[in-house]
């Protein structure tokens, strides 16, 4: 009974029957006060009245400031503001603590809640009441005891956001707690203002436990409080526990909003849950919510990251379908999917079509898109001509498309334009970030020129530049290329003690150079590391740890892995898929093999030559052509003919003729165009057999034309 007691110790009574002539007498005798204009703001004078030569008592000024209070809120009280904000020409300084907690407790006891509220509001305006705890529960109290509980509540969550200001949230809390058992019902709207605060500032497992507590006392959580928990979690990329509030909310016959599903997929596919934002942008539509731009364009820039771009496609066609017609974000985030996979023309046939569009123009980012795939291509004359032609538009180019082109210099070898960007990122004013440094210390690297790159980050350290994960990413992926283990580690310490926590990039590429020297038990303890980070594997990290156990001769390690990696919704690419079938093969567990493989057609995912070829040709080691045949009958005439000419090469080079001789019938069955290369294998590979009959049937068959 704290707040209780408070309000004794200053000898206010409880509420009393009042009739409007007592209230008007009141207010009358309180207005009129013939001394309180001597307590107007002025530094220079007293704050009690000087109408005697002694001091007035402290009720004489309370009364004082009861009263111009009244005046001015009944001034204010045509507005519509509720309550009125009060315009109080006192000095704060002459104000008490005990003072204005005894002027909110008159207030509230003799003019009325709103009245008190008013002066509440403007005192707490002043740091000096602004985070003292008594005033606000007085207030509260107060209001408590003149049975406006909604007013009440709007006071404890104004304390709740104030005190959380000077990072006493958890003590403000409390006193909500405490309020609760003196009288006080908890409500929905506190626990969200409480759960919203904390997970503002990142304290998303005190919230969970305020969510829980407040629960647990019967406040019944709403989709709001489910919200906040989802969108804290998303903005900081942990998706696992935005899934597992996203679920319960769910369970409670909620939805999302637009703005909120947006967020959602962005956070999830910047993870690589792809699979899980599309299942959950589905689920949406099936609910009742209609999607708007934003939420397809941030789905096709998913699908684009993860090279879905068929999907993206697809999805862009249900779109416009819906009656959203595409922007300039949208056909950029297209851009930039086709330029990653590697199809620039694809990607520049998209841009002229926005260039010739009257809706829309090519910005900033649509040419910093373009330039990119060109310069990832090393075509370094069609992205400085993109950069001239961007530049005659009046679009300015930004950190990230000098940023690009210098990537692609170095890539070349052109180091002295790669100098000459970064200077005329200077002559332009976008001086140059450590992501430029980063672009020429990667390309040094990559042309073995590592103490060179050292001189460079010397420079951009001279610049008061800071080497961030990327930049020891890139030398320690570098000392690794060159086995020196000891030094790669050395720096993934530096990096550590610098404050820079590894990123799963940082831990993929360690582990990638311990799997390649088959070091499994040094990778599985970087990948464990790296989980107890709270970081989340890519599939580039699963990929390493699968072909690892593989070279290592661990098939059952490797498929553990491969199972994990699909558990949690982190699509495998065709180079995870070939690397397990690859390994499969080599243990001639070619049913399993052949499993995976179809799993990937199914997935819609293109198996590249040597995975083709692999998987043929071990069916063809045991005899079973035929079963090669189907392997390779779902590939398109251009990739078909591809991938059996180098069967037939690599069938040729294992002395297996005959088998290459069938092979090239089927060849020429569906091309009259002879691979010579593929025909003199053939030839020699028959000659040192000593089947001349074989090739003489070829021959005759080529020179009469059947084929």
């Amino acid at each position: 009974m704290v707040s209780f007691h408070v309000l004794r110790s200053h000898g206010l009574r409880g509420k009393p029957s009042r009739t409007p002539s007592l209230t008007l007498f009141v207010i009358r005798s309180l207005c009129y006060q013939t001394h309180h204009h001597n307590f107007l703001a002025n530094s220079k004078q007293p704050a009690f009245s000087s109408t005697s030569s002694s001091p007035s008592p402290p009720e004489s000024l309370v009364k004082t400031v009861c009263s111009v209070v009244l005046e001015s809120y009944y001034q204010q009280f045509h507005l519509r503001s509720s309550p009125p904000r009060l315009n109080l020409q006192i000095d704060i300084d002459s104000l008490t603590h005990e003072q204005a907690i005894t002027v909110v407790a008159s207030l509230a006891n003799e003019a009325g809640s709103m009245v008190a509220l008013s002066f509440f509001y403007w005192a707490i305006g002043f740091a000096k009441f602004r985070h003292f705890m008594r005033l606000y529960i007085v207030c509260a109290t107060s209001l408590i005891s003149n049975g406006n509980f909604e007013r009440a509540h709007e006071v404890m969550q104004c304390m709740v956001s104030s005190f959380a200001e000077i990072g006493r949230l958890k003590e403000g809390f409390s006193m909500v707690i405490e309020m609760s058992n003196n009288g006080l019902p908890l409500l929905t709207s506190t626990l969200n203002r409480v759960v919203g605060i904390a997970c503002e500032m990142g304290l998303v497992e005190y919230a969970e436990g305020v969510f829980d507590e407040m629960c647990a006392r019967g406040v019944c959580a709403d989709a709001s409080s489910y919200k906040l928990m989802v969108v804290a979690y998303c903005r900081m990329g942990r998706v696992t526990e935005a899934d597992r509030w996203l679920s319960a909310m769910l369970d409670r016959g909620a939805i999302l909003d637009n703005a909120t599903l947006t967020l959602l997929i962005t956070a999830f596919c910047d993870k690589g849950f792809v699979s899980r934002a599309f299942w959950y942008f589905d689920k949406m539509i099936v609910k009742g919510l209609k999607p708007n731009l934003i939420n397809f364009t941030s789905l096709i820039n998913g699908l684009c990251k993860r090279g879905s771009i068929k999907q993206a496609f697809e999805l862009l066609e249900e779109m416009v379908r819906k009656g959203w017609k595409p922007n300039v974000y949208t056909h950029t985030v297209l851009i930039d999917g086709l330029c990653k996979k590697g199809w620039t023309e694809k990607a520049f046939r998209l841009f002229l079509k926005l260039v010739r569009s009257d809706n829309y123009k090519p910005n900033v980012h649509t040419y910093t898109a373009m330039i990119s795939g060109y310069c990832k291509e090393e075509k370094m004359n069609r992205a400085e001509m993109l950069l001239e032609r961007m530049k005659e538009q009046g679009l300015l180019p930004n950190t990230n498309t000098y940023t690009s082109l210098i990537y692609g210099h170095c890539k070349v070898g052109n180091f002295e334009r790669a100098y000459d960007l970064m200077d005329l990122m200077g002559k332009e004013g976008c001086t140059p970030n450590i992501y430029a440094y980063n672009a020429i210390i990667d390309g040094l690297c990559k042309k073995g020129r590592v103490q060179e790159a050292y001189e460079l980050l010397k420079k951009a350290f001279q610049r008061e530049l800071q080497a961030d994960k990327i930049t020891y990413t890139i030398l320690l992926s570098e000392h690794l290329k060159q086995a020196e283990t000891k030094q790669a580690l050395g720096l993934f310490c530096r990096m550590v003690k610098a404050g820079l926590n590894p990123d799963i990039h940082a831990y993929t590429t360690l582990i990638a150079a311990f799997c390649r020297q088959k070091k499994m038990k040094e990778s599985e303890k970087f990948f464990q590391e790296a989980i107890t980070a709270g970081l989340f594997p890519t599939k580039e990290t699963y990929t390493s740890m699968i072909c690892g156990y593989l070279r290592d001769g661990n098939i059952s390690s490797a498929v553990k892995y491969f199972q994990r990696m699909n558990q949690i919704g982190c699509a495998p690419d065709n180079i995870t898929y070939g690397g397990l079938i690859s390994g499969l093969c080599k243990q001639s567990k070619l049913d399993e093999a052949c499993q995976f493989y179809e799993s990937m057609i199914d997935k819609g995912i293109s198996p590249c030559e040597v995975t083709r070829v692999t998987l043929a040709y071990e069916y063809c080691k045991q005899g079973d052509s035929a079963t090669a045949m189907i392997i390779l009958e779902s590939l398109d005439k251009k990739l078909w003919i591809r991938t059996v000419n180098t069967l037939i090469r690599k069938l040729c080079s294992e002395k297996r003729v005959g088998m290459a001789a069938l092979f090239f019938h089927k060849l020429l069955d569906k091309d009259q165009n002879v691979d010579r290369v593929s025909l003199a294998a053939l030839k020699n590979a028959c000659y040192e057999s000593n089947k001349y009959a074989l090739f003489s049937d070829l021959s005759q068959r080529i020179a009469q034309g059947i084929g």
